[in-house]
């Protein structure tokens, strides 16, 4: 009895290998190359694919962060500059409205007006008018106001909201010798034609 010698450029060109099984002495068909490489690309896609749809969704979400961020946040239009100016303007203007003297009211009374705006403008009209004046002539009293340090709270790009601390010392025709008085203010600002304005001024 003769048997076939397969050579090995025989293998070679075959497909498939055909394996006998030890136990039944059937063949078991392997799969060629190509197919090995079709099953574990399909296995791979599917491994792969909820990472790629969790880093789609990353994405999407980072790009409409940055999108609010340049584009729509709210204090967008702000920075170490205008930081600056609404820290100014309310220092300034807490020092003209808390500094006054009896022998030029107008004028002071003119220089804090510039700093306000709105409602609280038309309030100090009143106040410095009906309360203010009297008492300062009636009495002799100058006053006059120091800012010791300013902070800002809030920031927007057209509103802001300033803390300021203030040392205001008082002297009178009853009181020559000066009074110091420590205070701090919350001052919200409003922008007016590029300037910042005092739209309310509460003490803390």
């Amino acid at each position: 009895m003769t048997v076939d010698q397969k050579s090995p450029s025989d293998d070679a060109k075959t497909p498939i290998d055909r394996v006998e099984t030890p136990s039944s002495g059937k063949e078991r068909v392997r799969p060629n190359g190509l197919a090995v490489i079709r099953r574990w690309t399909r296995r791979s896609l599917a491994r792969w694919r909820p990472i790629l749809v969790t880093a789609l969704v990353v994405a999407t979400v980072g790009l409409a962060a940055g999108l609010f961020f340049f584009e729509y946040r709210p204090d967008h239009q702000t920075d170490d500059a205008v930081a600056h100016q609404a820290l100014q303007a309310a220092s300034d203007g807490a020092v003209a409205l808390l500094s006054y003297s009896p022998d030029h009211l107008d004028r002071d009374f003119a220089k804090a007006k510039s700093h306000l705006t709105g409602d609280f403008l038309a309030y100090y009209n009143k106040f410095s008018e009906q309360i203010v004046a009297p008492a300062a002539k009636q009495m002799h009293i100058t006053t006059t106001a120091k800012v010791i340090r300013a902070a800002v709270s809030e920031l927007q790009p057209d509103s802001a909201v300033v803390l300021v601390f203030v040392n205001q010392t008082a002297a009178g025709k009853d009181k020559p010798e000066p009074l110091m008085t420590p205070s701090s203010v919350r001052v919200t600002l409003t922008k007016v034609k590029r300037s910042w304005l005092i739209a309310k001024f509460d003490p803390l």
